[in-house]
């Protein structure tokens, strides 16, 4: 498994959770509407609804978890052993606009993992899941 595959990986499940946010989103206004119109059961189920939200959020930290802890592994895999599989010296840091940082940025592995798309992710608090205020505007 490389990071590409990580963040692929990530990316799908981004997509998915956009999905259950939309439809999560789209069942709250129907019962919202529901309890309008005086249905009285409507309030018990967006009560329901805000439960299985809940689980979804904590569900989807787990797997953000999950990710993070494989993509620092692999990273710490790749900086120890390079594309080679065997242990690489250590040479210390590179200086700034080595070969290893064209862009003048972070080079080896944790630039890698900070210029991929599930490190930005990371770096900015994994915004994919139902974060408490989305699920405080749904409900």
């Amino acid at each position: 498994m490389d990071i590409q595959t990580i963040d692929q990986q990530y990316n799908q499940m981004q997509t998915a959770s956009q999905q259950v946010i939309q439809e999560i989103k789209d069942l709250a206004a129907k019962l919202q509407a529901e309890q309008n119109n005086g249905n009285q059961n409507a309030r018990e189920w967006l009560l329901d609804l805000k439960e299985v939200a809940l689980a979804i959020q904590q569900q989807q930290q787990q797997t953000a978890n999950l990710l993070q802890a494989i993509h620092g592994f692999v990273a710490s895999q790749n900086q120890a052993y390079g594309q080679s599989g065997y242990p690489q010296p250590s040479y210390g840091q590179p200086m700034m606009g080595t070969p290893m940082q064209p862009q003048g940025g972070l080079g080896g592995a944790l630039g890698g993992f900070l210029n991929s798309g599930f490190g930005r992710a990371v770096e900015m608090g994994l915004g994919f899941g139902l974060g408490d205020d989305l699920i405080n505007r749904i409900f």
